[in-house]
């Protein structure tokens, strides 16, 4: 094959795997990441009970993820727009929003309130400069426009959980 047309196909196959995998991974993991730390964090400040605050999040990720995935699938059959196969579209957006919800619910399975809150805040630190390094690396975002971005929407969730879990 000439190189032309080597160069075409793996372009083609790049931005395929960006359709198909990295665009609805990224979503689902900024969906979870960011919806549930209202709904943990509100938890966490309202009952001051590790374990029933894991309960709640493990819900709300494992709820966020079947109500994305099951979204993906049914938006798109991804013939129109050439997306790929809505299957693993629906499973990776399913199980990277699950994924982003989990990461800081995970924590309150410690025993103390403070320490598994504090891990649980670093825990949304490292996910949402995750996502900023996966927008620039391979949506082409600069960096420091979907940091902050990520660190805003974060930030205003994060506070409006902390503030109803304190009412």
């Amino acid at each position: 094959m000439p190189g032309e047309v080597k160069e075409e196909e793996a372009t083609a196959e790049q931005r395929q795997f960006i359709l198909t995998y990295v665009q609805p991974g990224l979503a689902g993991l900024m969906d979870g990441s960011v919806s549930t730390l209202a709904p943990i964090f509100a938890a966490a400040f309202a009952t001051h009970q590790t374990f029933q605050t894991f309960l709640v999040g493990l819900a709300a990720s494992i709820g966020a993820g079947i109500s994305m995935g099951f979204t993906e699938v049914a938006s798109d059959d991804g013939k129109l727009s050439g997306r790929g196969s809505p299957v693993k579209r629906g499973l990776t957006v399913g199980i990277m929003t699950t994924l982003g919800g989990l990461g800081h619910a995970l924590p309150y399975l410690i025993p103390y309130f403070w320490t598994a809150t504090i891990v649980a805040a670093i825990v949304v630190f490292f996910e949402l400069w995750a996502i900023a390094f996966i927008q620039n690396r391979y949506m082409q975002t600069p960096f420091w426009r979907a940091a902050f971005q990520v660190v805003l929407g974060g930030a205003l969730v994060f506070g409006a959980g902390v503030l109803i879990g304190n009412a």
